[in-house]
């Protein structure tokens, strides 16, 4: 049996939708705070792959190590990397402060020489939970109640993050689909970083954050963020800010701000917010972290 897998994926992306439901035929999931990983297993090697094609293995030297002790010799599974709170509610600022990773698997696309991206959902489950039974690290992704209403407030009592909906009998499709859905409790998204306030008082390096995302190709500005930052974030965020200054400012519409200074929009904050404004801006930002494994065009509205 070859120990390659003759091919590469971009992941199946679940479509936002507003409202939960319930439906024959769907099946409904923890929606996880984390890092999107692909995981090759080739043999004795291991490669992790972030969704936009980033090699992660380095990073997360602990499920590509768990992964390598798994009986099957060709594996590709699809999950998230993930740090759990004392609540047992996974955070996204955890994994970026390095906490103790573990990975959430939810799907199974080849195994010992087999493709199953053809397959429905439901076989490719069963091969998934086979897959990492008993292993360290790797645990099945968890799944709520069986009604799609009550697997909301299953979710919405327990903290998480959102939930996602699949159906069943679907095959796996690269890209977004809308065979798999999501619905979200807490409102978190990625934005692009356009430029930073001065910071006043005993702050250092930064005020505030100036955000925007993309819409028919132009960026547009959506607020600012100005906490949860540590001393340490702020110093990090400055570093990476140096080589991207620029004279103008990359939104189509720049804030009426002081003390300015624009970046080119390359890079993408994680962020958690209350809601938004009838002005379309953000309300209540919370910074939470960099992402590296989207590509700034993708952070539309």
């Amino acid at each position: 049996m070859s120990e390659r897998i003759p091919f590469r994926v971009r992941p199946m992306l679940a479509t936002l939708i507003a409202e939960p439901f319930d439906s024959p035929g769907w099946v409904y999931e923890e929606k996880y705070d984390g890092y999107r990983l692909l995981a090759y297993k080739e043999g004795s090697r291991v490669t992790l792959l972030s969704r936009n094609d980033k090699d992660k293995t380095a990073a997360f030297s602990p499920i590509a190590a768990a992964i390598a002790q798994l009986p099957s010799r060709t594996l590709l599974l699809d999950g998230e990397a993930v740090v759990f709170d004392r609540k047992r509610v996974s955070r996204f600022q955890l994994v970026q402060q390095g906490g103790e990773s573990m990975f959430a698997v939810f799907d199974c696309l080849y195994d010992d020489g087999r493709d199953l991206r053809k397959e429905p959902l439901s076989a490719r489950r069963t091969a998934m939970e086979k897959a990492v039974d008993g292993a360290k690290v790797l645990f099945a992704s968890r799944r709520l109640a069986k009604n799609g209403l009550a697997a909301f407030q299953q979710a919405v009592k327990h903290g998480f993050e959102g939930i996602v909906a699949k159906e069943e009998a679907s095959p796996y499709v690269e890209g977004r689909s809308k065979k798999w859905v999501k619905v979200k409790i807490h409102q978190e998204d990625e934005f692009v970083i356009g430029g930073f306030s001065a910071p006043a008082g005993s702050r250092k390096h930064i005020g505030a954050l100036l955000l925007g995302v993309y819409e028919d190709s132009k960026l547009s500005y959506v607020g600012k963020v100005g906490t949860g930052f540590s001393a340490s974030t702020l110093a990090d965020l400055s570093r990476k800010f140096q080589p991207l200054i620029r004279a103008q400012s990359p939104f189509a519409d720049p804030p009426r701000e002081r003390d300015v200074t624009w970046l080119a929009p390359r890079l993408i904050a994680q962020i958690a917010f209350q809601e938004w404004t009838a002005d379309r801006k953000l309300r209540q930002p919370v910074f939470l972290g960099l992402r590296d494994d989207k590509e700034p065009l993708e952070v539309v509205r």
